[in-house]
């Protein structure tokens, strides 16, 4: 992906004064649902309509999508409202008809990131086109893998290309239902500053009531836009019910969303500078959510140690530590004076964590 400026044309050409806006129901349910959000969407900031039409679900049994009936719903709610469209599309089929049907923007889904030998399915059937495709990242944590998609589709001439954050699996339980793992998009961003990057709040949240913070952080991030679930009954939607909004909603949430402006010198480094206080704050979460990680260790650790009559400390153990993290400090530019202050205090505050548990 060389020549990156070309990654971001598309982007301008929709000649906005606010971040693209995505919006529509998880699932096509019915024609009259489609277009009845379509038009409720249509005098909102939002500039292209989605709806799933094929529905990837975990385990069978459940709401999959009506199928390409849905495609022709989208066709008239674009020609009603003047919408652009979009869908997931996860094969080859899935591209042929959303070419037929003219379906202006295509989205590849988390579950089908994964796979290179699909990607170059899809990218093959897109090759010759020009419209804009979509890549989520994959379900895991994993950046190469969400990078090779995008190259595939890139090496395909396709150049409309953007990607979209939609928060990785992960087996312990948060406050999110798919954890949004900032760092990720973020070295994304670094690499190609240039692709478009576009965040789904509503599959990281799996709730409606944390969806603007998760928002304000991508813009606070320098996200290029959001795809939001939206629907009039969301509690009455077919798919993921919880996470989704009503188009009043979404209206309000753009209204109280800082975004950034960069119309001057000054703007830039306000904007520059939050932007970079915003990725701190990522970090020093993560800091501290591994630092509680490595306490709960450390009590399992007191409570071995209670159970064979262990000493505390380990001072031969403690040395091994502090000799490796000066190594591995120097390789990312620390102070070896700053790495020890730093360990011999995460240090005693593991030995305070096993204390408790073997004189508890």
């Amino acid at each position: 992906m060389e020549n990156k400026k070309e990654l971001r044309t598309w982007l301008d050409d929709f000649k906005l004064n606010h971040p693209l806006v995505i919006a529509g129901p998880c699932s096509a349910e019915t024609e009259d649902q489609l277009l009845k959000i379509a038009h409720e969407l249509k005098d909102t900031d939002a500039s292209i309509l989605r709806a799933g039409i094929w529905k990837p679900r975990t385990r069978p049994g459940n709401f999959e999508g009506v199928g390409a009936l849905g495609l022709k719903w989208l066709q008239t709610a674009k020609k009603e409202t003047g919408m652009l469209t979009t869908t997931e599309v996860a094969n080859k089929t899935h591209v042929e008809l959303a070419l037929k049907h003219d379906i202006d923007v295509l989205w590849i889904g988390a579950r089908t990131t994964v796979s290179p030998f699909i990607i170059q399915e899809i990218a093959d059937a897109l090759k010759g086109t020009d419209k804009i495709v979509l890549v989520k990242n994959p379900i895991n944590p994993d950046l190469p893998l969400w990078l090779g998609a995008l190259e595939r589709l890139y090496t395909a001439d396709i150049t409309k290309l953007g990607a979209i954050h939609r928060g990785f699996s992960t087996y312990e339980k948060t406050r999110y239902r798919n954890n949004p793992e900032w760092q990720i998009p973020i070295e994304l961003q670094n690499r190609f500053p240039d692709l478009p990057l576009i965040c789904d709040p509503s599959h990281i949240a799996g709730r409606r009531d944390i969806i603007f913070d998760i928002c304000q952080t991508a813009l606070d991030l320098n996200f290029d836009g959001l795809m939001v679930e939206t629907h009039y009954d969301p509690d009455n939607a077919w798919s993921d019910a919880k996470q989704q909004i009503t188009p009043t909603s979404l209206i309000q949430m753009m209204i109280d969303l800082k975004i950034r402006k960069t119309t001057d010198t000054e703007a830039d480094y306000k904007n520059a500078l939050n932007t970079l206080r915003t990725q701190i704050d990522v970090v020093d979460h993560q800091l501290t959510d591994m630092l509680g990680k490595r306490m709960k260790i450390s009590d399992k650790i007191g409570a071995l140690k209670k159970e064979k009559n262990v000493a505390i400390l380990q001072t031969k153990r403690w040395n091994e530590i502090l000799g490796k993290m000066i190594l591995e400090g120097e390789q990312n530019n620390l102070s070896e004076e700053f790495v020890l202050k730093i360990f011999k205090a995460i240090h005693q505050e593991s030995i305070n964590h096993q204390k408790k548990i073997i004189n508890g």
